[in-house]
């Protein structure tokens, strides 16, 4: 990986690091617009001041624009959001993994335990 795209990729994760930034983004893929109001609730927790603070990270990022109708995606938001997808399915599958391996510890820990 070049210098340029590991610096890309920083950058990246640095905004989506930030409180919120990618419950907005995930808030805003089913691709319909929302005001701030229903986007604060849909996001779930955060205060105006946050919001605010993540929406204007966000527009300027270019991946998250105002219409008339409110909040929404742009085609590189919506990109972004496709591929938090592939994370979800990734996660999904982790977390049954995870699962597994600790009843399989918790089962060979009670097989030890026994006189």
């Amino acid at each position: 990986m070049s210098a340029k795209e590991n610096a890309a990729i920083i950058r990246l994760f640095d905004l989506l690091e930030s409180r919120y930034a990618m419950r907005v983004i995930w808030a805003l893929s089913d691709g319909h617009p929302q005001t701030f109001r229903l986007l604060q609730d849909s996001v779930g927790g955060v205060t105006p001041n946050t919001l605010n603070t993540r929406l204007k990270e966000l527009r300027a990022a270019r991946l998250v624009d105002h219409t008339g109708d409110g909040y929404r995606l742009t085609h590189q938001g919506a990109d972004l959001a496709r591929r938090m997808q592939e994370i979800q399915q990734f996660a999904g599958k982790w977390s049954q993994q995870q699962a597994r391996a600790a009843a399989s510890q918790a089962s060979q820990a009670a097989a030890q335990a026994r006189p």
